[in-house]
């Protein structure tokens, strides 16, 4: 029989250790993050009725959901995001949860789309989201929540962009496109992809709407400057249309009011251009980008969106919340070289090389991890060196070694694998501490 080649799908990707320790760092950081806002966690199922997931991001969203009929012929698709689910378990649950709802849900997601840099066919999205309430307070929020987390994660030098598509539906009231917006807002959402010229010749296609008309939303699209220099510019060319000017003014509040939340003026950007593919967003959106890799595109994204669960209820269920997307992260912190380079989730090798001490090692092993340190007992009494090479390749930061003299005089030594500084330490099974203590030491450094 001839042995099947061992590959994977286009799109799909193994995890090695190397790089699935720090991936499930992230999402434990994630989680710590939204649980200190009061986000509590849910989880829905992979597969949907296909009638919940078409119609409610794009048409090119709807071409890459992976769709097919299940064993009882029911036309089914995996989730593409995590926000089309939540609309739908908030319809059918809400009734008893209340309102507002506060939840976040890490989970993987699948689009049927090209691959590129950084992006996979199969990934895993962070959301958080508020259900239930129109306050400005969550809209607010939801820019703290982002900025905590990119900084709990360890990243300083991002820049949080926001935007209201109310502002460019006002606009596009104002000149009259109202019944347009959609297919110029796809449009805008590829200035920065495409270009000006070529974005303003796919609204007069695409939309059918005259040069002049895109000529104006390119205007809107690009103010820049301070805050207040935007603020006054907006108001200028919406030409006073009152759903621009509640736009501009919610922005304004939201822009002030994560300042007031601590997120630094730095990384707050106000952005008119974009606005986000999904058609299902209402009011404020959010991209985050890293200053130091910005063509990775944004890696935390988001907006208020609140007539989706009207699809699914007669109660309205307005919503707001953003999504990290982990495996760009993770691509992107491996381009930047800010993954650790380790492949165990462990701190402590304990070296076997005196079979005779077998069960002294076993619970040498046990009080360190009684004590919380993550420890690995190699499980053949190999030459010293083999081990050693082994803990250096693994990326472990100390090695234990206790031969039988150690043993007798009830000790052991505690070396340092990146500085192969080493150290002799009193040990014995019913008194670990100094060993506990000065690994917890070094650990925090």
């Amino acid at each position: 029989m001839s042995l099947i080649q061992p590959r994977t799908l286009k799109g799909f990707r193994d995890y090695l250790p190397a790089v699935m320790i720090p991936r499930e760092q992230l999402m434990q950081t994630a989680r710590e993050v939204f649980r200190s806002f009061g986000f509590a966690p849910i989880d829905t199922p992979t597969l949907e009725h296909l009638e919940i997931l078409t119609g409610k991001g794009s048409d090119e969203t709807d071409r890459q959901i992976y769709r097919f009929q299940d064993n009882g012929g029911r036309d089914v698709g995996m989730r593409f995001d995590l926000t089309v689910p939540l609309a739908r378990f908030a319809a059918q649950h809400i009734g008893t949860l209340g309102t507002p709802f506060k939840r976040y849900h890490i989970a993987p997601v699948w689009r049927g789309e090209n691959p590129q840099a950084g992006r996979y066919r199969e990934f895993i999205q962070c959301d958080f989201d508020t259900i239930g309430t129109e306050s400005v307070l969550a809209d607010i929020e939801a820019v703290a929540v982002i900025n905590n987390l990119l900084e709990t994660i360890g990243f300083d030098r991002f820049t949080i962009s926001i935007n209201n598509r109310a502002v460019l539906t006002g606009l596009l009231d104002h000149l009259g496109l109202a019944d347009r917006s959609v297919p110029v807002l796809r449009s805008l959402d590829k200035l920065a992809k495409i270009g000006r010229e070529k974005t303003i010749n796919e609204m007069v296609t695409s939309a059918e709407i005259e040069p002049s008309q895109a000529e104006a939303v390119l205007q809107l699209a690009e103010c820049n400057g301070e805050a207040d220099t935007i603020f006054a510019k907006l108001t200028e060319i919406t030409g006073g249309n009152e759903k621009a000017a509640g736009g501009i003014q919610r922005l304004r509040d939201i822009y002030e009011g994560a300042l007031a939340s601590g997120v630094p003026v730095r990384r707050l950007r106000l952005d008119v251009s974009i606005a986000r593919g999904l058609d299902y967003y209402t009011g404020v959106i959010f991209e985050t980008i890293l200053d130091d890799l910005p063509a990775i595109g944004s890696v935390c994204s988001g907006g208020r969106y609140d007539n989706l669960a009207g699809l699914y209820t007669k109660q309205h269920l307005p919503g707001i919340g953003a999504s990290l997307g982990l495996d760009r992260l993770i691509a992107a912190m491996e381009q930047l070289n800010l993954l650790p380079s380790t492949s165990t989730p462990a701190s402590v090798f304990v070296a076997y090389f005196d079979e005779s001490h077998r069960d002294d090692y076993l619970r040498l092993a046990n009080n360190l991890r009684a004590a919380g340190i993550g420890t690995e007992v190699y499980p053949e009494a190999k030459k010293l060196g083999a081990q050693l090479k082994y803990a250096d390749n693994h990326g472990f930061p100390f090695a234990i070694i206790a031969g039988g003299n150690e043993w007798s005089e009830g000790e052991c030594q505690l070396k340092q694998l990146s500085s192969k500084e080493s150290e002799q330490i009193a040990y014995s099974h019913d008194a670990p501490e100094k060993l506990v203590q000065r690994l917890r030491e070094l650990l925090k450094r």
